[in-house]
């Protein structure tokens, strides 16, 4: 892997992972204490970032080091925007879930007193 492969990895992950958290380049630069230009030359791959400021962007990102070069995505792209999405539906069908155990735990309680 070459210093150009570590790049393209952090660029992708800092922009995916300020994307889920929803913070503008403005935002992120400002919490990590660099300049919005810097920031974009990052995320462009154009500049490395010190041991101390990949830190602060881990931290920033409340994520471990090692996840702003890990260079496979465990977690999709749209994920978030897919569970934003279907939040109602999610909840809805896990509450529905949860009833119906909780119906059945006690439907077995019944049986068993009888």
């Amino acid at each position: 892997m070459t210093e150009q492969d570590l790049r393209a990895i952090l660029s992708r992950n800092i922009r995916r992972f300020r994307g889920y958290r929803k913070l503008s380049q403005a935002d992120f630069a400002e919490k990590i204490d660099i300049s919005i230009p810097f920031l974009s030359d990052i995320e462009n791959g154009k500049k490395w970032v010190s041991p101390v400021t990949l830190v602060k962007m881990a931290d920033a990102l409340n994520l471990e080091v090692y996840e702003l070069l890990r260079p496979e995505t465990i977690i999709p792209d749209n994920a978030v925007d897919i569970l934003e999405k279907y939040t109602a539906d999610i909840y809805q069908i896990f509450g529905e879930t949860l009833s119906a155990m909780y119906q059945n735990y006690i439907n077995q309680i019944k049986i068993k007193d009888k």
